[in-house]
C-alpha cells in the first residue's frame, strides 16, 4: 500500500489540455482497469504519466476500485497511449476482464486469493526463505557463520550473504515502485522505503556495523505487508465486484422462429430475448409475452419475487424465478439500470466526505514532519539520547516507514466503498460519500405524501354531480382537463373516465396552475379542475351549492338562493368530510357553473408508520410531512402515520421554504424524501435529497443524492443505520490509525519500536484492520436483522 501525495487526491478530476474536446476533434471516454493502483499516491503517479500525454480533456482516478476514467481526443491520441502512459508510471493497465498480472507484483485481482498466487509473493516467499538461513546462521548458529568475503575492510559473513539475497530478491518491486516515485516527485512508502532499506545498506559500509539484516527485514517484510493490504484492499473491491458480475455475459435472442445465443454487448435495443426458469435477466426491457415471478433483489433489494406479466417493466441482472419470458431490450448493454448504479458508485469516488478532505490536507503534513523528525532523531540520538551511530540510523530507518499515513488515507474512502456496495446490493443507491456521511448527520426527516408516504397509486373514490350534471358528464369535463396533466390526480380520473367509456372532448389552450388545478378550453369553452380554493378565486360561493339534478343552476354571477335540503354547504360539510376520511377533492366547472365534485384517495403505504417510528427510535428529533393537499386530508394521514407533524396547503416554493427551515433548525441538517421529479426543488435544498421507486427512472437517479431503488420506505431507516455505521467505522479507523502511528513514532527513539514491528503494524496492520472494519457495513441488511441501530 503506498502513501499520500499532497498535489493529488483520491477520485481527482485531471487539468484540461487546450482546447475544448468539441474544438478539438472526436471526443472519446474510456475506462481503465490498473488493479495496482490502490491509494491516493498511486493514483498521483498514474496523473502524472497522463499529464504529459498531450490530446487528455480530463480524467479521474478511482483508487479504491482501481479504475482510471479518461476523456480524450480520440483524433489526437489513442487508447494505446494511454495505456503507455500509465505504464510509464510504473502501473500495468489489465485486461478487458480485469485480469493481469506485472513484473511489480501485479496479480489477479479477481480475487483476494490471487494476491497469494503473484510473482511478486513467490519472490516474497523466495526472499524470506533466505532471511530465515540468515537469521539461524547469525543467532542460532554463529559459531559455524563463515566469512566469504571481505568489502572496505569489512567482513562479508554467509548470513550476510543471505540478507543481501533477501534484499535483492524481495527489495525488486519496492526500489522499482521507489524510482517512479521519485521520477514523479512522490514523497509516499515506496520511495522512503527505498531510502530505507539503500539507506540500511550504505550505513553498513559507512560505519563498519552490518545492518544486512535491517535492510532484508524491511524489503521481506514490507512486501508481505503490501500483499496483505492488497489482499485487503481486493476484499472491499469484491463487493463492488459483485454488482458487476450480476449481469450475465451473454443473451438468447429471437430471430424469428429460432433463438440465438450472443453476447450482451451485440443484443440491440428492440431486440426480443428469452429468458428461462432460473436465467439471469440479461438486459433492460419490457415483457411481451409471458408471466413469471422475478428476484429483484438485486436491484431494488426486494426480498419477495414480483410478479412480472406482458407490459412490465424488468431489468438488467435480476433473476427470472418460474416462468418463461420473452422481452424486448429498451436500454443498450453499458446503460442498464444495472450498469448505471455501477457507474455511479464508481464516480461517487469523486464526491469526497468533509473527513477524507480532512485527511488529505493532514497527509500533506505528516509525512514531511514525520521525515524532518526522522532526521533529527538521526543526527540528534547519540548527541542526545546517547544512542550510537548505526541506532540512530536504524531508529531513522524506522521512523522512515512510519512517515507514510497508509492506514490513515485509505481509512475514509475504503469504509465509503464498504458502504456505497452495501447499500447498493439492498436497493438502495448513494451517489457519493459526502452523501451517506451527510444521511448520517440528519437531525430531521421531511415526506412528502404522495407517492411515498402513500402508495401514489391514486382511485376516484366519490363522484358527485351538481347543477344538473350527471355523474358522466362531471366525468366526460374532467377527463378532458386532466387528460394532459402529468399529476397522479389527474391519471387516477382519467383512468376512471376511461374505465366508464365515456366520450371524448376536443381540448384546446390547456394551462397547469401550479399548486392550484388545471385549465383547458373543452369543446369552445374554458373549463377548470382543481382545489376548492381554485373556485373561490373564481368567485364562486361554495356555501350554497344546489346538489339536485332537476335542471336548478347555481352561477357565479346570479347566485340562486335554495332552500336548505336542495343545497350542498361545500366549505363546511361536503369537502371537509370527504377530506377528513384521508380523500383529496378536486372540483371540475366552467368560469360560471360548478359541475361536480371528485374525490380521490391514495392508499397508505402499510411499511409507512413503522419506517417512522423506527426512524425517530435511531434518534431522528422530527420527522415532517410535507403536501399540497389540504388540510383535513393532511391531518389524517399525518395521524395514521405518526409523523410529528405536517404541513397542508403547501405550493412547491413553500415547500422548499419549509425545507429549508428545517435545515437551519437542526444541526445536522434535514433529509427531504420524494418522488424525485416533483419534489426536486425541495429535494436539492434539503442536506439529503431521497428519492423514492427510482429503478428504471432515469430523473430520480440523476437528481437525488441518494435513491431508493424499489418502492419501499422501510429501507429509509435501513440507510440512517447504514451512514451512522459509516460515521462511526470511519471516525474509529482515522483515530486508532493516528494513536498507533503516533505512539510508534514516539516509542522508536528510545529503542521501543523495532523496525520489523513499524513495518507490520505501523504499516500492514493498521491498514488491513481498518480494511477489515469497514468491511463490517456489509453486514448491515436493510431488515434490520443483523446490525443494531447506530448509536448516535
Amino acid at each position: 500500500m503506498n502513501g499520500t501525495d499532497a498535489d493529488r487526491d483520491e477520485g481527482r478530476r485531471g487539468r484540461a489540455h487546450g482546447d475544448s474536446a468539441d474544438a478539438m476533434g472526436e471526443d472519446a471516454t474510456v475506462r481503465l482497469s490498473v488493479p495496482d493502483m490502490d491509494c491516493a499516491s498511486c493514483a498521483g503517479k498514474v496523473g502524472s504519466g497522463l499529464d504529459r500525454v498531450d490530446g487528455i480533456t480530463g480524467y479521474e482516478t478511482h483508487p479504491t476500485t482501481g479504475r482510471v476514467v479518461v476523456s480524450y481526443d480520440a483524433e489526437t491520441v489513442s487508447e494505446a497511449d494511454l495505456v503507455a502512459a500509465i505504464e510509464s508510471a510504473g502501473y500495468e493497465v489489465a485486461d478487458s476482464d480485469g485480469g493481469g498480472t506485472d513484473e511489480n507484483g501485479g496479480h489477479d485481482h479477481g480475487s483476494a486469493d490471487g494476491v497469494w498466487r503473484s510473482r511478486r509473493a513467490k519472490k516474497t516467499g523466495v526472499g524470506a526463505a533466505f532471511l530465515a538461513g540468515g537469521l539461524v546462521l547469525e543467532f542460532f548458529l554463529a559459531g559455524v557463520d563463515p566469512e566469504l568475503a571481505s568489502v572496505l575492510g569489512e567482513p562479508l559473513s554467509v548470513a550476510d550473504a543471505l540478507f543481501l539475497v533477501a534484499v535483492g530478491v524481495a527489495g525488486q518491486s519496492i526500489v522499482r515502485s521507489g524510482y517512479f516515485s521519485a521520477r514523479n516527485l512522490n514523497l509516499d512508502i515506496d520511495f522512503l522505503m527505498t531510502v530505507a532499506i539503500l539507506g540500511a545498506l550504505a550505513a553498513s559500509l559507512a560505519f563498519g556495523e552490518a545492518l544486512y539484516f535491517e535492510a532484508a527485514t524491511l524489503a521481506v517484510l514490507f512486501s508481505f505487508a503490501e500483499l496483505l493490504e492488497r489482499a485487503s484492499m481486493d476484499r472491499a473491491r469484491d463487493s463492488l465486484q459483485e454488482l458487476m458480475d450480476l449481469s450475465p455475459d451473454e443473451a438468447t435472442v429471437k430471430r424469428g422462429e429460432d433463438t440465438e445465443t450472443v453476447p450482451v454487448e451485440d443484443v440491440a435495443v428492440g431486440d426480443v430475448v428469452a429468458v428461462r426458469p432460473g436465467e439471469k435477466i440479461p438486459m433492460d426491457g419490457d415483457v411481451v409475452a409471458g408471466d413469471s415471478a422475478v428476484n429483484q433483489a438485486p436491484i431494488t433489494g426486494e426480498s419477495v419475487p414480483v410478479d412480472k406479466t406482458t407490459g412490465d417493466e424488468v431489468y438488467a441482472g435480476t433473476i427470472n424465478e418460474g416462468g418463461y419470458l420473452e422481452i424486448e431490450v429498451t436500454s443498450a448493454a453499458g446503460e442498464d439500470t444495472l450498469s448505471r448504479i455501477v457507474e455511479m458508485i464508481e464516480d461517487a469516488q469523486s464526491n469526497r466526505t468533509e473527513r477524507e478532505q480532512f485527511v488529505e490536507r493532514f497527509a500533506a503534513y505528516y509525512t514531511p514532519a514525520v521525515v524532518v523528525f526522522a532526521v533529527l532523531v538521526t543526527l540528534g540520538g547519540p548527541f542526545v539520547l546517547g544512542t550510537t551511530w548505526p541506532q540512530a540510523v536504524v531508529n531513522g530507518l524506522t521512523l522512515l516507514v512510519l512517515a507514510c499515513p497508509c492506514a490513515f488515507v485509505i481509512s475514509t474512502p475504503v469504509s465509503v466503498v464498504s458502504g456505497l456496495t452495501s447499500a447498493a446490493k439492498n436497493g438502495v443507491l448513494v451517489k457519493g460519500g459526502s452523501h451517506l456521511e451527510a444521511m448520517g448527520a440528519v437531525d430531521a426527516v421531511a415526506f412528502d405524501k404522495t407517492g411515498t408516504l402513500t402508495k401514489g397509486e391514486l382511485t376516484v373514490t366519490d363522484v358527485i354531480p351538481l347543477n344538473g350534471n350527471t355523474e358522466t358528464e362531471v366525468l366526460r369535463c374532467a377527463r378532458g382537463l386532466e387528460k394532459r396533466s402529468e399529476h397522479p390526480i389527474g391519471e387516477a380520473i382519467v383512468q376512471r373516465a376511461d374505465g366508464a367509456d365515456v366520450a371524448e372532448r376536443d381540448v384546446e389552450a390547456f394551462e397547469s396552475i401550479t399548486g392550484k388545478g388545471v385549465q383547458a378550453e373543452l369543446d369552445g369553452t374554458p373549463h377548470y379542475a382543481g382545489k376548492p380554493g381554485l373556485f373561490s378565486e373564481l368567485g364562486f360561493d361554495l356555501s350554497h351549492v344546489h346538489a339536485t339534478t332537476d335542471g336548478g343552476v347555481v352561477t357565479r354571477t346570479s347566485q340562486r338562493l335554495c332552500e336548505r335540503n336542495d343545497c350542498l354547504n361545500l366549505l363546511a360539510d361536503t369537502v371537509p368530510e370527504l377530506q377528513s376520511e384521508g380523500k383529496t377533492v378536486v372540483l371540475v366547472g366552467t368560469e360560471d357553473e360548478l359541475e361536480g365534485i371528485i374525490a380521490v384517495a391514495d392508499e397508505i403505504r402499510p411499511e409507512a408508520a413503522a419506517a417512522i417510528q423506527r426512524l425517530e427510535s435511531m434518534g431522528v428529533e422530527r420527522t415532517v410531512m410535507l403536501t399540497g393537499d389540504n388540510e383535513r386530508t393532511a391531518a389524517a394521514i399525518a395521524e395514521a402515520v405518526g409523523v410529528d407533524e405536517y404541513r397542508a396547503e403547501l405550493l412547491p416554493d413553500e415547500k422548499v421554504a419549509a425545507v429549508e427551515e428545517l435545515v437551519e433548525a437542526f444541526d445536522g441538517g434535514a433529509a427531504m424524501v420524494g418522488d424525485g421529479i416533483n419534489d426536486a426543488p425541495a429535494m436539492a435544498t434539503a442536506t439529503v435529497g431521497v428519492a423514492m421507486g427510482a429503478a428504471g427512472t432515469d430523473t430520480a437517479l440523476e437528481t437525488a443524492d441518494v435513491a431508493l431503488m424499489g418502492d419501499d420506505l422501510s429501507k429509509l431507516p435501513y440507510l440512517y443505520e447504514l451512514a451512522g455505521e459509516a460515521n462511526g467505522v470511519i471516525r474509529q479507523n482515522i483515530g486508532a490509525s493516528l494513536l498507533v502511528k503516533a505512539g510508534l513514532a514516539v516509542g522508536v527513539p528510545f529503542q521501543f519500536v523495532p523496525i520489523w514491528l513499524a513495518v507490520l503494524a505501523g504499516d500492514a496492520g493498521m491498514t488491513v484492520g481498518v480494511t477489515g472494519n469497514a468491511m463490517r457495513l456489509s453486514r448491515i441488511r436493510a431488515d434490520g436483522g443483523t446490525a443494531e441501530a447506530s448509536e448516535r
